[in-house]
């Protein structure tokens, strides 16, 4: 290994030192919980290559998300975690199988986590993630208790916010330091990674990337899909009327996506014709999409289900293990930091990352 980049892996392990510390892995990457795609199998492997696997509990029940906990245990010794929908309508009890089987860090997801839900988890000594969309957000949440965030862009995949990652990295990083903060959506380099560690990122949030592992039981169609696609194909659900809302999903065009939009105009015209009542046209618009992710991710059908993915779906070019990802990853945050460190390249690495207090034992 020459000088320069024994040199750049060290301020690496530097930058991404509190990410670690915090989920107690050699790299501070977080799998995405992707429904379906981040189970048993894809979060071991993520969590045996160096990085943190995150179970997508999504619309599982607590005896299913307790068969996936297992499972985990069974295939790998090192931290994990598991993402939990707040909306969930069995939401206490999936928090109590967390805790009955020692997860040591929960993500909530999907909405404000309830105060009561947090404070369980704190009790039983589990550390507790959310997300933060805006720079007051995540103060507030920080006071409430929670022990580390996620901030993630439009660029990601499946359901998503307004903001880019950029623009929220730059409004959140240079201001908030009381916890750790994670960094997601559209992320599928390691050069890019660096860059939001360098600004005070504890490190970062991947999914896309991590959808055609070989330890991914997503269909080969589904995989294929991820593999030709690029950047531009990753779209945002329409929505055609305003009085009819769409929560913004981002995935791959197809079929199914046509056949949203005039299914749309179909049902607001029934509405408006007196055929149909406002809610019954609402409730028939958002379940148009139940059960497609499964459909395309699991049972391969990529033309009438949902092919959720983020714009970093054009850097998923073929099929590798997840070591291999991951090792890529890392390999590309170090090239970049040895080449600034070569050019003398502010930003980087010229020592001027923000300072943060250490992450604290209890935290």
């Amino acid at each position: 290994m020459t000088e320069a980049r024994e040199s750049a892996l060290q301020r690496l392990d530097a930058y991404w030192a509190r990410g670690r510390a915090f989920l107690g892995t050699r790299y501070a990457i977080m799998g995405g919980a992707m429904s379906w795609v981040s189970e048993r199998n894809l979060v071991a492997a993520i969590s045996n290559a160096g990085g943190f696997g995150v179970v997508a509990c999504g619309s599982l029940s607590p005896d299913q998300l307790a068969v996936e906990i297992d499972g985990v245990y069974e295939r790998c010794d090192k931290p994990f975690g598991v993402n939990i929908i707040v909306m969930h309508p069995e939401l206490d009890a999936l928090v109590a199988t967390c805790v009955g089987r020692r997860v040591g860090h929960v993500v909530l997801a999907g909405g404000l986590p309830p105060k009561r839900t947090v404070e369980t988890l704190k009790q039983a000594g589990t550390r507790v993630v959310a997300f933060a969309s805006t720079l007051p957000l995540a103060r507030r949440l920080a006071k409430q208790g929670i022990d580390a965030l996620i901030i993630e862009g439009m660029e990601a995949g499946g359901h998503i916010g307004p903001v880019s990652t950029n623009v929220l990295a730059q409004e959140v990083l240079p201001h908030f330091d009381t916890v750790p903060v994670f960094v997601g959506g559209g992320i599928g380099r390691g050069d890019a990674a660096a860059l939001y560690l360098a600004m005070g990122a504890a490190g970062c949030q991947l999914g896309t990337r991590f959808v055609c592992a070989t330890e991914s039981i997503a269909h080969p169609r589904f995989k294929q899909a991820m593999i030709r696609a690029n950047a531009r194909d990753a779209r945002l659900s329409v929505q055609v009327d305003p009085d009819f809302p769409v929560i913004p999903v981002r995935a791959l065009a197809n079929k199914a996506t046509e056949r949203f939009e005039a299914f749309q105009r179909e049902t607001i015209a029934r509405y408006r014709q007196g055929d149909m009542e406002l809610g019954e046209a609402r409730l028939a618009i958002e379940h148009f999409w139940a059960g497609a992710l499964r459909r395309a991710a699991i049972e391969g059908n990529v033309e009438d289900g949902s092919l959720m993915a983020g714009q970093s779906v054009g850097m998923v070019t073929s099929e590798q293990s997840t070591g291999e990802i991951i090792a890529e990853l890392v390999d590309q945050a170090v090239n970049a930091i040895a080449l600034s460190v070569e050019r003398g390249a502010a930003g980087i690495a010229d020592g001027n990352r923000p300072a943060h207090r250490p992450l604290p034992a209890s935290a």
